[in-house]
């Protein structure tokens, strides 16, 4: 056998063998590759435990008792930690707030949003109403409670056309009328004030209806309050009445120690009104009975509005150390444009005459949160829902306008950076949440 030949042939198989290996090789390699950059983009991904991390903002949570720099993680819609210092490696999506101070979700515990297109329908379905989206967010607002716009004869409208397709949080206080506040003679019939279909309604929607509202009655009549009062006992929730326009007058010392109970809720607190004796009298002193009845429990809410907030009323009150129980905007088309604006320019209402931060917080989330009974919002404890909003206090040469035509002058405002609504980003002034064009790898 020639020598030559087979050793000729012994190289060609191995360069063939060699060949065929680096062919294979070549296409295993990217397959292992791929692999190992799944695996460690896999852990890496994992090691990313939370959704969203918010740092260096100044967290005010007055539920839990907090007023100081922190960091807050959310996962899945829900609050996932609350720390000094947080990871940022740990999250997928880091937003840095410093400067800024990270509240609750505000909640307007008075508002009007059943709009529609009814004709002399006012608040019930009209066009007094607004679509909470339009004025929640952009205000730092993450749940509104609807006044009484709605009544037993039309929540399930109230419901479909504007609760269920809102992103805002909707509840609501069912009207004692049973067609709303449609405003005129619809108000002032006793006939359509009726308790029993009006707590079966509210305990039929308990996860939305959390009170009821008396609004608007002008007879001498005690029988609004005391049918609202029937049908919140019999549905165990509050009443919240706007009072006033009683021909003749009714007392107001008698409604608060007499006929509502603690816990039910005494809107406008800052108004002077017709038929109704406000609270800081003609000396510029808060009345006796209204110290008792605030010991008593009962809730008095601010309640803007159009034509509900004077600063003879509030300015005096506040210097007396005398505190509404909660802050709220009664929005609606009369109140959007004129001295009211929005929940943070009425906070800054607050601001501006001595009321520390922290308590306008409070005011504005926890308190409303423990009225309505909804004690799942207005915190951030640990699994609790995740809407915050983040705030930034700007100084500056302000006005802030009164119901009464005046104003006083202020060096501060609130103004909402930040939206969250179940940990999804729903209003970004300035794009904090965003990275910046050209510097990402998006």
């Amino acid at each position: 056998m020639n020598y030559f030949l087979i050793n000729r042939k012994f190289l060609a198989y191995k360069l063939e063998f060699n060949f065929l290996k680096n062919i294979k090789m070549k296409r295993i390699l990217p397959v292992w590759l791929a692999w190992l950059l799944f695996l460690l983009n896999a852990n890496y991904t994992y090691s990313q435990q939370f959704d969203m991390l918010i740092r260096n903002a100044t967290l005010i949570d007055p539920k839990n008792g907090i007023n100081t720099p922190m960091d807050v993680a959310i996962t899945d819609g829900k609050i996932a930690a609350v720390a000094d210092q947080i990871d940022p490696g740990q999250s997928k999506q880091v937003i840095e707030a410093s400067g800024l101070y990270l509240v609750p979700g505000l909640i307007d515990m008075h508002v009007h949003v059943f709009y529609g297109t009814e004709p002399d329908a006012d608040y019930s379905n009209g066009f007094n109403s607004v679509p909470p989206d339009a004025f929640t967010f952009r205000a730092g607002v993450t749940t509104v409670v609807d006044a009484g716009s709605s009544g037993w004869r039309n929540f399930n409208t109230f419901k479909e056309q504007t609760i269920d397709p809102s992103k805002t949080r909707v509840l609501a206080f069912l009207n004692i009328v049973g067609h709303g506040m449609k405003g005129g003679k619809v108000e002032q019939n006793l006939l359509d004030m009726e308790s029993d279909p009006t707590s079966y309604v509210a305990n039929k929607y308990p996860e939305f209806i959390v009170g009821i509202k008396v609004a608007h009655y002008s007879g001498p009549e005690w029988d609004p309050v005391e049918r609202a009062v029937e049908a919140g006992n019999i549905a165990k929730v509050p009443v919240m009445i706007d009072f006033g326009g009683h021909i003749p007058q009714l007392s107001l010392e008698t409604l608060l120690m007499e006929k509502l109970r603690p816990g039910d809720i005494f809107t406008h607190a800052f108004a002077h009104v017709r038929g109704r004796i406000p609270a800081v009298d003609e000396n510029g002193k808060i009345r006796p009975f209204i110290w008792e009845a605030q010991k008593k429990g009962i809730v008095f809410d601010v309640g803007h509005g159009g034509g509900s907030f004077l600063f003879e009323q509030a300015i005096p009150a506040i210097e007396q150390g005398f505190r509404p129980n909660s802050i709220s905007t009664d929005l609606h088309i009369g109140s959007m444009n004129g001295g009211m604006k929005n929940m943070l320019n009425v906070m800054s209402k607050f601001l501006n005459m001595g009321v520390p931060l922290e308590e306008i917080i409070a005011e504005s989330t926890w308190h409303p949160a423990r009225y309505i009974q909804r004690e799942d919002l207005g915190h951030l404890s640990m699994a609790a829902v995740a809407d915050l909003t983040l705030l930034r206090k700007v100084e500056g040469d302000f006005g802030f306008i009164d119901t009464g035509g005046f104003k006083i002058k202020g060096n501060q405002k609130l103004v909402c950076e930040l939206t969250i609504r179940d940990g999804n980003v729903v209003w970004d002034l300035n794009g904090i949440a965003r990275p910046e064009w050209g510097k990402s790898d998006r």
